[in-house]
C-alpha cells in the first residue's frame, strides 16, 4: 500500500499506525477512517502461492479528478427528491427488495400522476431485473396508461414505451 504524504497532509482522511497496539506486532497495521477510498494500482499473483494475490493500493483524496468525476456522475444518476434518490441508489447497487419496499411507500404518498408513473416505471424495471417479467409488464402498463392520459399523443417520451 502506498500512502503519499503530500496527499495525506491536504486530505481529510486521517489514519493511524497501530503496530504497537496490534495483537500481531510484527505486522505493519494501519487504521483508516470509514469511507476511505483507494485506487487499485496493480494486482499481481504472489510467486510463492498461486492462490494469493498482492494488491497495490494508493490512497485518494478529495482533489482526485477521477474520483470527483465519478462522484458527480453518481450524483447525477440518482438526482431527485430524497426518497427517489434513495430508490435509484438501491436499484443501482442491487438492493432490489429494499428498493421495492421504498417505492411501495412512495406510491402510497404520491401526490400526482407524474409521480405515480415514475414509480410504476421504476417498479417495472425492478421486476424486470428480478426476472419477474409478468409483474414487470403490469407495472409498465400502469406507467403507460398514466402517460397516455397525461401526455399529448405525439409526446416523444411515449415513443420508448
Amino acid at each position: 500500500m502506498t500512502i503519499d504524504p503530500s496527499k495525506i497532509s491536504s486530505s481529510i482522511t486521517p489514519f493511524a499506525m497501530i503496530d504497537k497496539h496490534s495483537a500481531l506486532p510484527q505486522e505493519q497495521e494501519i487504521l483508516f477512517t470509514m469511507h476511505t477510498v483507494f485506487r487499485i494500482v496493480e494486482i499481481t499473483q504472489t510467486p510463492s502461492n498461486s492462490r494469493l494475490w498482492e494488491v497495490q493500493l494508493t490512497i485518494t483524496d478529495e482533489s482526485d479528478p477521477q474520483l470527483s468525476t465519478l462522484t458527480n456522475r453518481i450524483k447525477e444518476e440518482i438526482s431527485g427528491r430524497r426518497g427517489y434518490r434513495m430508490g435509484k441508489l438501491m436499484l443501482k447497487v442491487g438492493h432490489l427488495d429494499q428498493a421495492e419496499e421504498l417505492y411501495d411507500e412512495l406510491l402510497k404518498g404520491a401526490s400526482d400522476d407524474r409521480e405515480r408513473a415514475f414509480i410504476y416505471y421504476q417498479l417495472g424495471w425492478l421486476k424486470d431485473q428480478q426476472g419477474k417479467y409478468q409483474e414487470a409488464v403490469k407495472f409498465y402498463e400502469k406507467f403507460l396508461e398514466i402517460n397516455r392520459k397525461t401526455l399529448p399523443a405525439d409526446d416523444a417520451s411515449l415513443a420508448n414505451t
